[in-house]
């Protein structure tokens, strides 16, 4: 199935640049651009993609902004695409937020060209883009700056209803683990894992992996600087 981006940032050169990089992959199409948030919005709207890739400094309506009217669309828009945050620094306050609001990602605006197409499969997919380590590094860096909101680990997750296993895979999520270390780290078949996610996701009420790191932050499961055994 062909992936559909849109992709909204407010430097032509940027988008085009993109653009002519996603459109030569034969299962990435680009349906559209937007020079800013609300633009992005309406194109969005309109083309119905899979992926938006959003920077997050626009004029008119930032990135954040663009991304919330995506991710908690108004009664009677159904529509709600993957939202991938562009942004030139590797720590940004905004994308805190952006990942708070629901988006499943961030990628730096100078990766690698195969980091780019990569990163639009796996969220088209599903996922979040959390495995590389500057992304763990943003997530700490976050939970640090908010620490009065954060309850004991065990008692938040109970209180939701997780099992001891499901509250093990949360905690692997968060610190960065990809499905398969974490069927090697726990020692069970991938497609098991991947159902301890759904349901932890389900029970905890969460749109993707993105919002349960923030989740395990947040409640004190993991906390920042705790790499783990």
């Amino acid at each position: 199935m062909t992936i559909r981006v849109i992709i909204v940032d407010d430097q032509a050169m940027v988008r085009a640049g993109f653009a002519a990089l996603l459109s030569a992959q034969s299962d990435i199409d680009v349906v559209g651009e937007a020079a800013d948030g609300r633009q992005g919005v309406d194109v969005s709207r309109n083309q119905h993609p899979d992926v938006v890739l959003m920077d997050v400094r626009m004029p008119e309506m930032d990135g954040l902004a663009a991304a919330r009217e995506l991710l908690n669309p108004p009664v009677g828009v159904v529509h709600r695409p993957k939202v991938l945050m562009l942004t030139t620094f590797d720590v940004d306050d905004y994308v805190y937020e952006a990942l708070r609001a629901g988006a499943s990602g961030f990628l730096l605006k100078d990766a690698p060209p195969a980091d780019l197409i990569a990163a639009v499969r796996v969220v088209a997919a599903g996922d979040a883009l959390l495995a590389p380590s500057v992304t763990r590094r943003l997530i700490a860096d976050f939970a640090a700056q908010r620490p009065s909101g954060a309850t004991r680990g065990g008692q938040a997750l109970r209180r939701h209803g997780l099992t001891p296993r499901e509250s093990e895979v949360l905690e692997l999520i968060a610190r960065g683990l990809s499905n398969q270390e974490i069927a090697g780290r726990l020692v069970l078949a991938e497609q098991t894992v991947k159902t301890h996610i759904g349901r932890v996701l389900a029970k905890l009420d969460l749109r993707d992996r993105a919002q349960a790191v923030i989740f395990a932050y947040e409640s004190g499961l993991v906390t920042p600087g705790d790499t783990g055994a």
